[in-house]
């Protein structure tokens, strides 16, 4: 599933750029001053909707526009840009066209948020210390590259680093040339915020603790995100310490203080579910006392002990049976 989101996102990011492109080269030829105001994909897609026709457009659109772009300067901008505007006029049937084009881009950016947050969703119950450490679409796009999580844990971290460079790292083989430091977790927020000659220890580091968080995901039965954190913590001290040289916490340190994290969430785990499989078994056993009755109380109850003779006749007619039965038995041994 998370394979198929990510590329599904990916996908939808370029469709979503190329189409509000459109909308902005077909919007313009009507009100080019627009473009130069608005930057925003979704914004300008939403204020085509509202403006249409740019002669029709009153200080009454005002609060929808300042709603649309959050502020009311740049709303009275636009009417100003409006007025003012050297645009060609429009048909209704042109501008209708505009607006059914421009109304699909905005459903597609609207999907493709809520295709984000489906993915964050889904990698925090997959591979949530991965998620922690490096980020939900960084260790998706991980886990898509290596076809599943089972394969990224059995990767080694100098294969994690250059994960999505394998085109840059054969080419540098064969001119013999440098290998490249980092793939695709180049796009975590670590590398970036590195110095150029702190990159490549940063990102061997990172790898490091990428390959240990995809192995506790894929094999750890309990779901937790503590060790994602405490490693998270542990990358964060590492780059102070080769921009500022304050020195890190060792690394059993941390672990350790992990296992304690982890133990007291398994304990009070543990806890909510005894209590709620005493509060169940009571109810049970509860239950089990109201419909249990003594049997003399159920005839009694019933139609004023007519039940009680039928019961009891029932139980004299197989003794009457057995004893008829005897007796025959006894003739044809005597005969």
């Amino acid at each position: 599933m998370i394979i198929q989101a990510i590329a599904l996102l990916d996908t939808l990011d370029k469709d979503i750029n190329t189409f509000v492109m459109r909308v902005r080269e077909w919007y313009s030829w009507h009100f080019p001053e627009l473009v130069k105001i608005v930057n925003d994909n979704y914004q300008y897609a939403r204020l085509a909707l509202v403006i249409k026709d740019k002669s029709s457009l009153t200080e009454e659109q005002l609060p929808a526009m300042a709603e649309i772009v959050g502020e009311e300067a740049k709303a009275k901008e636009i009417l100003d840009a409006a007025r003012s505007s050297m645009g060609q006029d429009i048909s209704p049937i042109d501008l209708l066209n505009i607006e059914v084009f421009a109304q699909r881009v905005i459903k597609l950016a609207e999907y493709r948020q809520k295709l984000h947050t489906y993915l964050l969703d889904k990698m925090h119950a997959v591979a949530p210390n991965l998620s922690a450490l490096i980020g939900e679409v960084v260790g998706a796009r991980l886990i898509s590259h290596a076809g599943s999580l089972t394969n990224l844990a059995k990767y080694p971290a100098s294969t994690v680093q250059i994960l999505g460079a394998e085109k840059a790292l054969f080419r540098a083989l064969k001119t013999r040339g440098n290998t490249p430091k980092y793939g695709l977790i180049f796009h975590s927020s670590f590398i970036g915020r590195a110095k150029q000659r702190n990159k490549g220890r940063i990102s061997r580091y990172l790898a490091n603790k990428c390959s240990i968080a995809s192995r506790i995901d894929c094999f750890m039965d309990a779901s937790t995100n503590v060790f994602g954190e405490k490693m998270r913590e542990q990358v964060e001290e590492r780059l102070r310490f080769y921009e500022e040289g304050v020195a890190p916490r060792k690394n059993s340190n941390v672990m350790g203080e992990a296992m304690e994290v982890l133990k007291t969430q398994l304990v009070t785990e543990e806890k909510g579910d005894g209590a709620d499989k005493k509060k169940k078994k009571d109810k049970k056993d509860k239950r089990k006392r109201d419909d249990e009755e003594p049997a003399e109380l159920i005839p009694a109850a019933e139609d004023g002990g007519k039940k009680a003779k039928k019961k009891v006749a029932a139980a004299e007619e197989p003794v009457v049976e057995d004893g008829v039965k005897k007796e025959k038995k006894k003739r044809k041994v005597k005969e």
